[in-house]
Parts: structure tokens; sequence; C-alpha cells
């Protein structure tokens, strides 16, 4: 299958971070035809992509369809609905699913797929709305070795870096090990400027150090500024963070893993989302750390 081939994009899921993806897809010669589950506005730059009236005309003839969806229920109405993609897709169809989700959950995908005659691969992604609109993001995939190295140049047009990781789920068991990695990170750096600003130091001078020692990293210096700044404008909902925090946990007992601190992140969320802080970053965990700390 070329590159040339593969020219024709569908594209399902129009959200913060599928807007960023549709881009670079169209900036590197794509043309892209999208769908999304509720309508939103094409943001300005984005108008030569074709809105689909429905799955079917989305994914209608096309040689890809790339899917960026919020998780799992989602998927299983968009995918595996009587009106879905794998009723509509054409045999022989690619289908690389960025969506962050249960692995379990990926296997069935990929044999509802292939019982279709589908190409399915799970291609979830780490950034967030920076990261996707500058085509920076980082793949994890998994599926058959063909349907990525097929799929690869598309997926480069989108990333930073493309990993594959081993037969079908293991590119949605990757992600959930990144997830789990990001998710404890900020909890830590929430608790660690909680003390910092109880301590009175100033901002500027924390970050300082905090951009440059050794234990520094793209989360402490992209998000830890921002947070003492009480800038918690959403790049990645944090109600999208629990539902992560949630898969990991799922996902440990079923492989028997203990996950202790994974358990208190995850209720920590909870937590955040019950005070309202859903459709706020995923930093805004730290808004709830500061009130605790009684900053």
């Amino acid at each position: 299958m070329s590159d040339t081939h593969l020219r024709d994009v569908g594209f399902i899921g129009f959200g913060i971070m599928g807007r960023g993806m549709v881009r670079n897809l169209i900036a590197a010669g794509h043309a892209v035809t999208m769908w999304n589950r509720t309508t939103r506005p094409v943001p300005e730059g984005l108008e030569s992509c074709t809105v689909a009236p429905s799955i079917a005309a989305a994914v209608a003839g096309k040689p890809i369809v790339v899917v960026c969806l919020t998780g799992p229920d989602a998927q299983r109405d968009t995918l595996l609905g009587d009106d879905g993609v794998f009723a509509h897709a054409a045999a022989g169809t690619l289908i690389a699913d960025a969506t962050t989700t249960d692995p379990t959950l990926t296997l069935e995908l990929a044999e509802a797929a292939s019982a279709r005659g589908l190409r399915y691969l799970d291609t979830p992604v780490f950034g967030s709305k920076n990261e996707a609109w500058e085509g920076k993001l980082d793949f994890v995939c998994g599926g058959e070795r063909a349907d990525y190295d097929a799929a690869l140049p598309v997926l480069q047009t989108m990333a930073a870096t493309v990993h594959y990781m081993g037969g079908p789920s293991k590119g949605a068991a990757a992600k959930l090990v990144g997830n789990l990695l990001v998710a404890a990170q900020m909890v830590s750096l929430g608790e660690a400027l909680a003390m910092a600003k109880k301590a009175g130091l100033e901002s500027e001078a924390l970050m300082g150090y905090l951009d440059v020692t050794d234990f520094s990293s793209g989360l402490i210096r992209g998000v830890g500024r921002a947070s003492l700044a009480g800038d918690f404008s959403p790049h990645f909902y944090l109600k999208h963070m629990l539902k992560d925090a949630r898969l990991i946990g799922a996902y440990a007992r079923a492989l028997g893993v203990a996950t202790p601190s994974t358990a208190v992140t995850a209720e920590l969320y909870q937590g955040a989302v019950n005070k309202g802080l859903g459709d706020l970053n995923a930093s805004a965990l730290h808004k709830l750390l500061f009130e605790l700390s009684g900053t």
C-alpha cells in the first residue's frame, strides 16, 4: 500500500487533539474528511478539510481512517455500532485508533475489525493540545507489523516519534504505562508547588532551578509556571485524566500488578472532578492540592 494511496484520509474525532492532528495531515498534503460526534466549528486554517454529515460519509472509499475518541464508551458506539466505522468502512481499510483505552477492549476491536476484513492498529499518543497542533505527538502502536509499516508515513506527519510496540493491544498497554507516570508526576508536582507556595518561595526563582535540575521533566517545565500563575486552561481535560487513571487501575488489577500509589492518584482526580474542575486542564488537580494545603 503506497504513501500516495493513503493521501485520502477519514478522520473520526475533532476534539482538542483531533483538530491539531488534522492540521498536520492537511499540511502534509492529505485530503481529510472528518466527522465528530458533536458539532464543532472548524478552526481557522483547517477549512480545506471536508466535514462529513455521517460516519458513513467520512469513511466511504478511504484507504485509511484515523480515530481519536475520548475512551472505551465512545469507541464502542463509534466503531462497533450498527452505524459505526466498522459497519461502513470498505474491506481492506486501515484504521489507526489513537484513543487511550482499555487494552482488553483493544483486542476485541482488533478481532471485530478483522472479522469484517478491516486492518486495525491501536496508535495512542502522548502529548496534549500544543503537541497535537505542532505535529509533535509521540505514537505507541500495536497491531500487525505490515499494517504499522503501511500507516507509518501518515502517522509521521503528526508525530515527533512513532514506536512499534508489538501485536494488537500493545500500543494501548504502552500508553497506560506512560500515563501512570504522567499522572503520578502531576500529583507530585502539585504537592511540591503547594509546599513551595506555603514556604513563600518566589515563583520564577523556584522554576529557575526546577527547569534545569536532573529531576526536571517536560511536564515540570511545561506545567509548573502555569499552575503557579493559576492558569488551568484546558490542553488535556482533567476528567480525561481521571478516566485514564481508572483504566490504569483496572488493567493493573487484570494483570495482577500492585499499583497502590495510582489508586490514590485516581481518588485525588475524582475529588478534583467532584470539585467541578473536570473541564479544566489536568493540572487543575493542583488547585485542589493548593486548597488542601491552605494556600
